[in-house]
């Protein structure tokens, strides 16, 4: 393994893991609208490993691009842990990666009930076929909402990363 740089960002490390790994990554992203993609390819090499990514707002979309199931989006809603370990399978096969890496939320300021409020986020990664889903609590403006989706879902995908030897 290469020694990272002392001044690696987050999506330098990432990329460069996944590369020595050889493994490809792709996204699908709601709230966060394609900002994950773009932190992942500001890395240099992200060519090798960053197939491609899914701006997936709409149910329609999560369905048609994705194959997030409509069962799942009535009964669990676009904003669930459900609803994020989908979208993160889908884009991985879909994109024929080993990787997915998926975001849906209530960014704010609007849209949010008692029951899922604004701030309200799941992240969801899936590696080789295995996925697990992180929930976020934030409290910020629409767009701070947005940016800490992005940083925590490249420390989870860091953490995904590390567990897959």
């Amino acid at each position: 393994m290469s020694e990272p740089a002392m001044t690696e960002t987050p999506e330098e490390s990432l990329v460069r893991i996944m590369a020595e790994k050889k493994m490809t990554i792709a996204t699908a992203e709601s709230c966060t609208g394609g900002l994950i993609s773009g932190r992942l390819v500001n890395a240099a090499g992200a060519s090798s490993v960053f197939m491609g990514g899914f701006v997936t707002y709409s149910n329609e979309a999560k369905e048609s691009f994705i194959g997030v199931s409509h069962e799942t989006l009535i009964t669990h809603g676009a904003v669930s842990a459900e609803t994020a370990a989908e979208m993160a399978l889908g884009c991985a096969r879909r994109a024929g990666c080993d990787i997915g890496l998926s975001s849906t939320g209530i960014a704010g300021p609007g849209g949010g009930t008692p029951t899922k409020p604004v701030g309200l986020i799941y992240i969801g990664c899936a590696v080789k076929g295995r996925v697990v889903t992180r929930e976020l609590r934030l409290h910020g403006s629409r767009q701070e909402n947005r940016e800490e989706t992005v940083r925590q879902a490249l420390i989870f995908l860091n953490e995904c990363l590390r567990k897959e030897q």
